[in-house]
């Protein structure tokens, strides 16, 4: 039997999942010593808590997820705001630095899927689904691709594959995230290079750490600028569907927010800032932490238990090649230093999972060990906009081939 939960339900139990989830952080030592995002925690715990309920009951629960989508847009419109054009002309060489291994990362995941196909009696072009498509591109690049390979590799349940596949790489990719910086920032006794940067996303929460910036009229400023972006962002998706051009809609809405975001200051230096402030820091924390405790909270664990070895087989492959990648190539040629660290946490987590999960992670280590303002710049930049093109092109290779 399937049980649709309506948005409105689904946007209230993935706020008290949220909340759930930084009670689990407070109260249990191994989940903030290994950086587990405060949404990780709470997801996967309402993520088994459904599969109890269907393996016990036989009940499918089905989440309306319209308002997880907003808060993505929400989130991506308040990192455009944070973004400086000073950090992005600063950035511009590790951020070509960091497309590249993206890049090579995305031929790599390709190979061992191919590989790993074949050893497990599948057609090799299926190995996009055990690879970047799934993985780098996520549930949604996976299902757009799974009709190519039904009919390059014979699979009829090629779509199940791929979401499977996705599903499993997005929960490996909210936990191994947070203890690859670990392992990095306490291994090296690495430090921020701005210790006294303001907060990108996130703000303590403690009363002895509290505020005084947070305030009706600051939180405010922060709302009407957001919706401004996002108002700009959908016309601008609207034009670009007009000519052809299908970006997922939080991209054209991260570059209005950088946009509105700097002409603001050009305009008005002396104004109040936007940018970089707790109250922008508090609605990106709140919105990325409801969109992956309800994205966690959907998974179906249950289609994981029928897909057998090949999927686990692989996929630990996939991760044991990340982590080697993320801590032996990544690291050293990002600098090695504190940034680099950061970064890699959230390479982890959308080279397996997606954008979100990346922040997240980075996002779990910023708050535990200091801020990084340009890691938060670079990340999304080439993760929700120039991977994808990457992505498409070695996704026709390899089907191809």
């Amino acid at each position: 039997m399937i049980v649709t939960v309506s948005p409105l339900i689904t946007a209230t139990m993935g706020l008290a999942i949220f909340v759930l989830g930084t009670m689990l952080n407070k109260r249990i030592t191994l989940l903030r010593d290994f950086n587990i995002p405060d949404s990780v925690s709470g997801g996967l715990v309402a993520a088994f808590i459904a599969f109890l309920i269907y393996f016990l009951a036989g009940i499918e629960l089905s989440f309306e997820l319209q308002a997880r989508d907003f808060f993505l847009v929400l989130f991506f419109a308040g990192i455009g705001l944070n973004a400086k054009f000073s950090d992005l002309i600063t950035g511009g060489k590790p951020l070509l630095i960091l497309l590249v291994l993206t890049i090579v990362m995305i031929v790599i995941q390709n190979v061992v899927g191919a590989g790993g196909a074949m050893l497990f009696g599948y057609a090799p072009s299926a190995g996009v689904l055990f690879g970047s498509a799934a993985l780098i591109g996520g549930h949604g690049t996976a299902i757009a691709w799974s009709p190519a390979v039904v009919q390059s590799a014979s699979l009829p349940n090629a779509e199940e594959l791929g979401i499977a596949v996705a599903t499993l790489g997005l929960v490996i990719a909210a936990l191994i995230g947070g203890p690859i910086a670990r392992f990095l920032v306490e291994g090296r006794n690495l430090s921020p290079e701005h210790p006294d940067a303001g907060p990108i996303i996130g703000i303590a929460d403690s009363a002895e750490n509290e505020d005084k910036s947070i305030s009706p009229v600051t939180v405010s400023r922060v709302l009407l600028y957001l919706n401004l972006a996002i108002i700009a962002g959908l016309l601008i998706h609207d034009i670009l569907l007009e000519i052809g051009v299908n970006l997922p809609l939080f991209v054209p809405c991260l570059i209005m927010g950088i946009i509105l975001a700097n002409l603001r200051s050009f305009l008005f230096p002396n104004a109040e800032p936007i940018a970089r402030t707790p109250a922008l820091a508090l609605i990106s924390e709140i919105s990325l932490g409801a969109f992956l405790s309800m994205s966690l909270m959907a998974l179906q664990l249950w289609t994981l238990v029928e897909l057998g070895a090949a999927i686990a087989s692989i996929l630990a492959l996939q991760t044991a090649v990340t982590l080697c990648f993320v801590i032996f190539v990544l690291f050293p040629l990002m600098g090695g230093n504190y940034r680099a660290a950061v970064l890699g946490a959230g390479f982890a987590g959308f080279s397996l999972g997606a954008t979100p999960t990346a922040i997240a992670n980075m996002t779990a280590v910023t708050k535990r060990y200091g801020p990084s303002p340009m890691a938060f710049v670079i990340l999304p930049l080439v993760s929700a906009f120039f991977v994808d093109i990457a992505n498409i092109v070695a996704i026709k290779f390899f089907i191809g081939f």
